[in-house]
């Protein structure tokens, strides 16, 4: 599979770590981006936007379409890429996610990890609950 898909919840540890689940590092993996990912606070939502090589391609293409020198142009490049972290995988899959990123996604004990295709999404999970009722 080359996609991010389905939802699983993860105890974040005293250090700040995180196991990966083992489908999304395996899409990380297929995605030529095996030794870590890319992480930046999602702009509209409380969770975090994540993923490899695909998503940072996305995000180029995104850019690429907007007028060189634009005030939209550098805005969202300022929001997606100002604020992006490359958190490294370690051997055991986990990442140390970062005290900023742990702050706007109000995660503390428990990260939801959310696929969403071509990207994936952490959430704190009765935050997550709720955004998927609503939705």
């Amino acid at each position: 599979m080359d996609r991010f898909v389905s939802t699983f919840t993860n105890k974040i540890d005293a250090k700040g770590r995180v196991s990966i689940p083992a489908s999304f590092r395996a899409v990380l993996e297929r995605d030529g981006y095996a030794g870590g990912l890319y992480c930046y606070p999602s702009l509209d939502a409380p969770a975090l936007d994540a993923g490899g090589q695909r998503l940072a391609d996305n995000i180029d293409r995104l850019l690429d379409g907007l007028p060189d020198y634009s005030d939209e142009r550098d805005e969202l490049s300022v929001a997606l890429y100002g604020d992006v972290h490359t958190l490294a995988i370690d051997q055991d899959g986990r990442i140390v996610l970062p005290e900023t990123l742990r702050a706007h996604a109000g995660l503390s004990t428990h990260v939801a990890f959310v696929g969403l295709g071509q990207k994936f999404q952490m959430w704190e999970p009765k935050r997550f609950e709720a955004h998927l009722a609503g939705a």
